[in-house]
């Protein structure tokens, strides 16, 4: 705390008879009176009156006190450019808003070429492997036929079959034993990956095996595993352009959104996560089904018109 002192003296003639000297000196400039006021000048009067002598000294001191509630004007420049440099509530809102929807598009675009790489390479595979499969078998100039009926039966029977072992699948194993892995899908998302992506490769275990076995190998049981590999492969692939990219949109689909059967996938999808009714459906290209069977099909309705809303005010 800084103070200044400053101190007057005043000489002054004296009566040889006593009596109580004036309140305040005859000063040029009379000292402010004492008082307890928010101003910062402090003055204290005193006075002595020897009876031996002529003259009376009298002084008064003032104290210049600073007061810590006023700020110097320095100070109150900063204080004013902080208050001009500080966002206001509503800017750092938006910086959050414009930072989420990066992040997003980062994101999707991250998981879209994580897509785009594996459908090309996987339907590239495929279509390489029914080709030299089949050309390899008419070599010989004898073809097949048993076999290659068998090839394309099974492919389009383990397509189908994977509906419903993903639906049991989902019900009897992700919501139950390995609910620590599939809960990351029913949480908001950190980064374009999750832990429940981890299912997508171990199916894609089986498939790669199966068309490993049956395209290295000649004969109706080979043939028979080809086709079911490939099935699971289609399967799989629907899976992920609907499921996650349609449903979830991590990825942009396209036209495939404007199906109005896929309208319905999605929307009964959405009810899964909702809990609306006990998780069902607990598949997905079935969904719509299965929410029939359990009277969803008002709010299945109620579902895709919002999400018809939604599309439209986002485009």
């Amino acid at each position: 705390m800084a103070a200044g002192l400053s101190a007057t003296i005043t000489v002054k003639p004296l009566f040889r008879r006593h009596h109580q000297p004036p309140s305040f000196p005859l000063l040029l400039n009379p000292p402010p009176a004492l008082s307890f006021s928010s101003s910062p000048l402090r003055c204290f009067h005193h006075s002595s009156t020897p009876r031996t002598r002529r003259m009376t000294t009298s002084f008064t001191v003032c104290v210049l006190m600073e007061d810590p509630k006023r700020s110097t004007p320095m100070e109150t420049d900063a204080v004013e450019q902080g208050q001009e440099q500080r966002p206001s509530p509503t800017q750092v809102v938006s910086a959050k808003l414009a930072e989420k929807l990066a992040r997003k598009k980062s994101e999707r675009f991250t998981y879209l070429v994580a897509a785009v790489m594996s459908s090309f390479g996987i339907t590239s595979m495929a279509v390489l492997a029914v080709y030299y499969r089949f050309s390899w078998q008419m070599e010989g100039g004898e073809v097949s036929w048993s076999e290659m009926f068998g090839t394309f039966a099974l492919s389009v029977g383990a397509a189908v079959g994977m509906e419903f072992w993903a639906r049991w699948a989902h019900k009897a194993l992700w919501h139950a034993s390995l609910w620590h892995m599939h809960e990351s899908h029913h949480k908001p998302r950190e980064g374009p990956f999750e832990m429940n992506d981890v299912f997508a490769i171990i199916n894609a275990v089986p498939a790669i095996a199966l068309l490993s076995y049956g395209f290295f190998h000649k004969g109706l049981v080979p043939g028979l595993c080809f086709g079911a590999g490939l099935g699971i492969t289609v399967f799989g692939m629907a899976y992920m352009f609907v499921h996650d990219g349609l449903v979830h949109r991590r990825f942009p689909v396209g036209p495939i959104a404007d199906v109005p059967y896929f309208r319905r996938v999605a929307a009964a999808h959405k009810l899964h996560h909702s809990d609306k009714f006990s998780g069902v459906p607990y598949g997905l290209f079935l969904g719509p089904k299965e929410l029939e069977e359990v009277g969803g099909l008002e709010e299945l309705e109620k579902e895709i018109n919002r999400r018809i809303r939604s599309y439209n005010n986002s485009s």
